[in-house]
């Protein structure tokens, strides 16, 4: 045993926030040849790197050397925040880290919904007589939040697409959307207006099944649907039976109220939604940025020396 803090990290993440981490902790791994879990380091870990597995109340009450959990990523919602807060923990995320990537991810989706990717993909019957995409030209585009990935996916529609980009996000004045070249809206009018609809908001009480069959029919005939964001802001099934009316013409979905969607749910089997496993982040330079940061969050917090830059994040 040595006086340095222990570091658990439950899931693979880039090798260079791991030897980062090693300079100036024990680092335990969750996985691997001399895989760690949980119960194994509950008593001595100072600190998680963490990805997508759930840090609740009764873990945190396990760890009484538990100083930090530092998230891999942007989401909270598999962390308790209100118990960390309580019991003095630290909760960071990597805010900007992977907002490049999500952002072209949710253009890919776009794309992939507009130009009948999937139906293509399938090669189901006279698959070049069946496609019948729409240019993104010209083409409005309705962004629900405001945030760093909207802002880029912004900037992509418009200088990239010359498309028109609306945008609602009640955190935000008014003035700050038109500064970046969007038209600010209330969500009613927004889902009237655009013909293509990217979801860019957390999952919280608020948001969780902001976009129901309501919304959805309000949308002008023939709108695609793209989520990048949590799979609760968008009920499934309301999307299920707006695409099957044909009002919603096709939809991309990195994201679903269950992950992975199970196999036989009837959206995989509707050729105009494109379904991807939350693989948004999921770019090389994504990954090593979310991590390399994550791990310095944790060293500064943990006052190892020399840890490097940690940026925004603390929740």
């Amino acid at each position: 045993m040595t006086d340095r803090p222990l570091v658990w990290i439950p899931r693979p993440v880039h090798d260079d926030a791991v030897r980062r981490l090693a300079r100036h902790a024990d680092v335990r791994l969750g996985y691997g040849a001399e895989a760690a879990t949980f119960d194994d380091v509950s008593d001595l870990v100072g600190a998680i790197l963490l990805r997508t597995e759930r840090v609740d109340r009764d873990m945190m009450l396990r760890a009484p050397r538990l100083r930090i959990v530092a998230r891999h990523g942007v989401g909270l919602d598999t962390v308790d925040v209100a118990a960390a807060r309580e019991l003095g923990i630290a909760v960071t995320t990597t805010p900007t880290a992977n907002a490049r990537s999500v952002a072209e991810h949710a253009v890919a989706l776009l794309l992939a919904a507009r130009r009948g990717i999937g139906v293509a993909v399938r090669n189901e019957g006279d698959t070049r007589a069946a496609i019948h995409g729409r240019e993104l030209h010209g083409a409005t585009l309705g962004l629900v939040g405001f945030g760093r990935i909207a802002r880029l996916v912004a900037a992509i529609a418009t200088h990239g697409f010359g498309m028109r980009v609306l945008a609602h996000d009640p955190m935000l004045p008014a003035a700050d959307i038109a500064a970046e070249g969007a038209e600010p809206l209330d969500l009613p009018t927004l889902l009237s207006r655009a013909e293509n609809v990217s979801l860019h908001v957390p999952l919280t009480r608020e948001t969780r099944g902001l976009i129901g069959l309501p919304e959805l029919l309000s949308l002008p005939a023939g709108a695609v649907v793209v989520n990048t964001a949590r799979g609760g802001v968008l009920d499934e099934n309301a999307l299920l039976t707006a695409v099957r009316r044909g009002h919603v013409a096709g939809a991309g979905l990195d994201v679903t109220a269950v992950e992975p969607l199970p196999d036989d749910h009837p959206l995989r089997a509707e050729p105009t939604v494109v379904i991807t496993p939350h693989t948004g982040a999921q770019t090389a330079q994504a990954l090593r940025r979310m991590a390399t940061e994550a791990a310095d969050h944790i060293l500064a917090h943990l006052g190892a020396a020399d840890p490097g830059a940690a940026g925004p994040g603390a929740a």
